[in-house]
């Protein structure tokens, strides 16, 4: 009886150590995919390779390493070189702006969203803080000038005066721009307004910091690749769509009533020109002689998946009023805190007592 125990344990050590072989093989294999590898949210973000515009210190490069934290940012000198080099596989993604909180929408990328193919496969809110920056050594009473792009000029033109400051302004391409210029060419009469990261590359000082006339500065930046992702309904979504319609009567009516009776919020409405037919002509059989219309595009982003029936049903009904329909990306909204921001914008907004 004890040697057939014996034997009991020496299998039971045997069964054991087998069980323990095949997991630690069954751990270096592959593992299998499922729907939830494909419909992942786009946050994770190892070593993709982001475009953004502008040189490194811009908020567009920190927009990039929020939206994708273990990323290879790739500065580009215009927005539509940051849409090729996704297009031409030079980068995995793209992170641009299309609106300000202060300056409103980006209008040259929306006209891009529409020219080129890429989706829009998440957003990323960024506060905007800038700074009155400048080389060592050189203080406020030594300037003539400040330069930095025209947006962050106009937002810190307040406070540019309340400085005290007697300087001319000169709008550049970009923040980050301007520092790195002061940089080279060594100004000791030129401050920049740029970001506290543009001042530790380039090496200048921070005269001023959160010198933007309103508290409540916030940026949102679109997240785009050259394939969609999977939308999903357990987490907020929100779609962007693009349409033209045609000439009946009440269309743009009927279009937000068609995601007013399904409930479902628009968070933005925008119009821009139809570029390639920019005037419509009609006959006027009343009066003599015709009339003409500007044509529009209309961007609108609602807070729906495409994998919501209510946002699919809302698109199909759009297709009976309108002559063209694009979807440009249905993806996870941006619900991260924006941090100490937010409560300035709280109390920006909040009623007196």
């Amino acid at each position: 009886m004890e040697n057939g125990g014996e034997g009991n344990n020496h299998l039971q050590l045997a069964l054991q150590e087998s069980q323990m072989v095949a997991v630690a093989a069954t751990a270096c294999l592959p593992q299998p995919l499922s729907v939830s590898d494909f419909a992942r949210p786009p946050m994770h973000g190892s070593n993709l390779r982001v475009a953004y515009q502008g040189v490194p210190g811009a908020y567009s490069e920190a927009a990039a390493c929020k939206a994708y934290s273990e990323c290879e940012p790739i500065p580009c000198d215009q927005f539509e070189v940051a849409f090729q080099s996704v297009e031409l596989w030079l980068a995995d993604r793209a992170v641009l702006p299309v609106e300000n909180s202060l300056g409103g929408s980006i209008h040259r990328n929306y006209d891009l969203l529409l020219s080129h193919r890429l989706h829009i496969v998440g957003e990323v809110q960024l506060p905007v803080r800038h700074c009155l920056l400048a080389l060592p050594g050189i203080q406020k009473e030594d300037l003539t000038r400040v330069i930095s792009h025209p947006q962050a000029l106009s937002q810190c033109e307040n406070t540019l005066t309340k400085l005290g400051l007697n300087v001319s302004r000169e709008a550049v391409d970009d923040t980050a721009g301007a520092a790195q210029f002061i940089a080279a060419n060594n100004l000791t009469d030129t401050a920049a307004i740029a970001s506290v990261r543009a001042a530790e590359i380039y090496g200048l000082n921070i005269l001023a910091e959160g010198i933007q006339d309103d508290r409540c500065n916030v940026t949102r930046f679109v997240m785009l690749a050259r394939e969609p992702i999977i939308p999903r309904i357990d987490r907020p979504f929100k779609t962007s769509i693009v349409f033209a319609h045609g000439e009946s009567t009440g269309v743009l009516f009927k279009v937000l009533s068609a995601f007013a009776f399904r409930n479902i919020n628009l968070t933005k409405i925008e119009s821009r020109p139809r570029r390639k037919n920019p005037i419509r002509i009609v006959d006027n059989t009343n009066h003599s002689g015709t009339t003409r219309y500007f044509e529009y595009l209309f961007y609108i982003d609602f807070e729906a998946s495409m994998a919501d029936q209510r946002g699919q049903n809302a698109l199909s009904e759009l297709q009976e009023y309108v002559t063209f329909l694009r979807v440009l990306g249905s993806y996870p909204m941006d619900t991260t805190p924006l941090g100490p921001v937010a409560e300035l914008c709280l109390d920006v907004h909040a009623p007196a007592v």
